[in-house]
C-alpha cells in the first residue's frame, strides 16, 4: 500500500509540474484552492446485495488553469458510501441483521473542470481509492469478511458556477472494492457544493 501511494504522488506531481509549467500563459480565473462535498444515493448490486443507501464524499485539491475555460488538479478526500442490508435468497427482501456491507476510504487523484459556458460546467475526476469494507461473500455459505485494499474511482458531473468561488453540481460516482470473492463496489449519484479560494 506504501509502495501504491508513493508511485501515486509521484506520477501527481511530475503531472502537475508539467500542468503547471503549460498553465503560464492561462487565465488564472478558474484555477486555485477548492473543497467541495457531495451527498447522494449510493447503491451495490453484486453478489448477496441489491439495495441503496445515502453517502457522503469530502474533496479538497487545487486545480491549474490551463485555458480561459478549463482547470486540471490534484484532489484528495474522505468517503463513507453507507450501509446495504443483504437480501433473502429465497424472496429478494433485505435480511435485518449485522451482515449489512460498510465501505469507506480515502481517494487521491485527478480532477478537471471544463466551462461550457461561463456558468454552466462539465468535470471528471479519478485516482487511488484506498478502502476499508465489511462484506458478505458470493459464495454458496457467503461468510462476512472484514477487508482493505487500493483500488479506483472515478466520476463524472455537470454544474453551475454561481461565481468565480461557489458551484453546486450533480455527479455521478463509482468507487471499486474487491477483494476475496467480496464485491462491494459501489456507484453514487450526488449533489455536490464546491467553494474556490
Amino acid at each position: 500500500m506504501k509502495k501504491t501511494l508513493l508511485a501515486l504522488t509521484l506520477a501527481t506531481t511530475g503531472l502537475l509540474t508539467v500542468s503547471a509549467a503549460f498553465a503560464q500563459n492561462a487565465s488564472p480565473d478558474n484555477g486555485g484552492w477548492f473543497v467541495n462535498g457531495n451527498v447522494g444515493r449510493t447503491s451495490l448490486n453484486h453478489g448477496p446485495y441489491d439495495d441503496h443507501d445515502t453517502g457522503y464524499a469530502i474533496n479538497g485539491g487545487y486545480r491549474w488553469s490551463l485555458a480561459p475555460n478549463f482547470a486540471l488538479g490534484a484532489e484528495v478526500g474522505y468517503n463513507d458510501l453507507g450501509n446495504v442490508h443483504p437480501n433473502n435468497i429465497f424472496n429478494s427482501q433485505p435480511v435485518v441483521d449485522r451482515s449489512k456491507s460498510q465501505l469507506h476510504g480515502w481517494t487521491a487523484g485527478v480532477n478537471g473542470h471544463f466551462n461550457l459556458t461561463p456558468n454552466w460546467y462539465l468535470s471528471a475526476r479519478t485516482g487511488l481509492y484506498s478502502w476499508t469494507g465489511h462484506g458478505l461473500s458470493n459464495d454458496i455459505n457467503p461468510v462476512r469478511k472484514s477487508l482493505d485494499n487500493n483500488s479506483y474511482y472515478a466520476g463524472a458531473g455537470m454544474g453551475y458556477d454561481f461565481s468565480n468561488n461557489v458551484s453546486l453540481g450533480l455527479n455521478y460516482d463509482h468507487y471499486d472494492a474487491k477483494k476475496q470473492n467480496v464485491d462491494l463496489g459501489t456507484n453514487m449519484v450526488s449533489v455536490s457544493a464546491e467553494y474556490r479560494f
